[in-house]
Formats: structure tokens, C-alpha cells, sequence
């Protein structure tokens, strides 16, 4: 079959933009390709050291968590901040190290070695994840921001403990952290300051049993 004049000149064109970017739309396809067969390796890895760390992290609920009532054993305990060990050791960019390391943080309270406590919370924080991929949960830093203003308080450093109080933005936790503050002021002994506190943590949604008592142990003193 003849080819006419216009397809000739269509031909030539096509060939002639070929010459010219072929190579790099050739470059560009490898690229791309490479790029989403490496980005299939790490999803599938991530997943792999996703599950195994989640399999650690249930071990952890199983020992932890039991019936009311009935405290952890002294074998659990050492079990529980070994796997939390484990989990910060292979698998720390992952929150179930971070949830992990809340459980061992009570375990190390249970065993009043607070400066285990404090150094293991302090490890939350100090990975925090603000990737685009991972972002720590803003619940779990202060969850460990406040348990570590407790721990601080609770080695007799009510300065240092205000002082971690005071830089943080309580958001949802505004109850919690006021109580803390509260708790701060007391052991400072300024009463009035306490019992504001306290009271801000009853306006925050707090109705604690143990709230209450505080105020009224405070309406004794002032």
C-alpha cells in the first residue's frame, strides 16, 4: 500500500521526536518502575516488622492486663519490661514499641525504681515520629508526658515536675494535667494554688472520688 505525502511527513516527525527524547522517556520509565518496585519492598517489609512487633506488643496485653484485682506477678513484671526491651531494641520506629514501653514504664513504678520509669517514658518522647508516613498519636505523648510529670513529682523534684507541667498544651487532657499541677502545688505547699488547680480539673471533667478528696483535705488547711 502507497504511503502518501502526509503520512511520510508524520513518520519523519515521529522519528525525528524519538531521536530526540527516546532516550529519556526511557530513562523515565526505568525510573518510575525502580521507584514503585522499591517502594513494594519496603511496604512489604514494613508490614512484616509491623507484625512482628504487633505480636510482641500482645504479648505484652496478655501479661499485663488481668483479672480485677489481681496484681502482676513478680515474673510478669520482668517479662513484660523484657519484651518492651525487645521492642525498643528491633522494632523502635513503631508505635508498639511506644505503647510497650507505657507498660514497662508502670512496671518499673511498680518496682519504685523511678528512674527506670522516667528514663523509659523520656524514650517516647524523645522518638517521637512526625514524618509524613508516621506521626506519634498526640494521646500517647501526653499519656507520657503526663505519667512523666507523676514520676518527676514522685522523686521529691516538684520544681522540675511544674516546670515539665507549664510547657504543655493539655489539649483533651486538660483534667489530668491539672490535677497533676494541683498535686505539685501541694508538695511546693501553696494551697491556694493547689486548690485553683484543683478546681480546674473538676471544671476540665474530672469527678474522681480521689478529686474530691483532695479538695476537701485542702478546705481543711486554707
Amino acid at each position: 500500500m502507497a504511503i502518501n505525502a502526509a503520512e511520510e511527513e508524520s513518520i519523519e516527525a515521529l522519528k525525528k521526536w524519538w531521536d530526540e527524547n527516546g532516550k529519556q522517556l526511557l530513562l523515565f520509565i526505568v525510573v518510575v518502575f525502580a521507584s514503585y518496585t522499591g517502594w513494594l519492598v519496603w511496604q512489604n517489609s514494613r508490614a512484616a516488622t509491623l507484625e512482628a512487633a504487633s505480636d510482641l506488643y500482645e504479648e505484652i496485653l496478655s501479661l499485663a492486663i488481668t483479672e480485677p484485682g489481681l496484681p502482676v506477678t513478680e515474673q510478669q513484671n520482668r517479662e513484660i519490661r523484657a519484651l518492651a526491651a525487645q521492642l525498643k531494641a528491633d522494632y523502635g520506629d513503631t508505635v508498639y514499641a511506644m505503647y510497650g514501653s507505657l507498660f514497662a514504664a508502670q512496671q518499673f513504678i511498680a518496682n519504685k525504681d523511678l528512674d527506670g520509669a522516667e528514663d523509659t517514658l523520656q524514650w517516647i518522647l524523645d522518638n517521637e515520629q512526625d514524618g509524613l508516613f508516621s506521626k506519634t498519636e498526640e494521646g500517647l505523648l501526653l499519656t507520657a508526658n503526663l505519667r512523666l510529670g507523676r514520676v518527676i513529682l514522685a522523686k521529691g523534684e516538684a520544681e522540675r515536675a511544674l516546670t515539665l507541667v507549664n510547657t504543655i498544651d493539655p489539649k483533651s487532657f486538660e483534667a489530668g494535667f491539672s490535677e497533676l499541677r494541683g498535686d505539685i502545688y501541694v508538695t511546693m505547699g501553696r494551697i491556694v494554688d493547689a486548690r485553683d488547680a484543683y478546681i480546674a480539673a473538676q471544671e476540665a471533667g474530672s469527678n474522681s472520688d480521689g478529686l474530691r478528696m483532695k479538695l476537701n483535705d485542702l478546705s481543711d488547711s486554707i
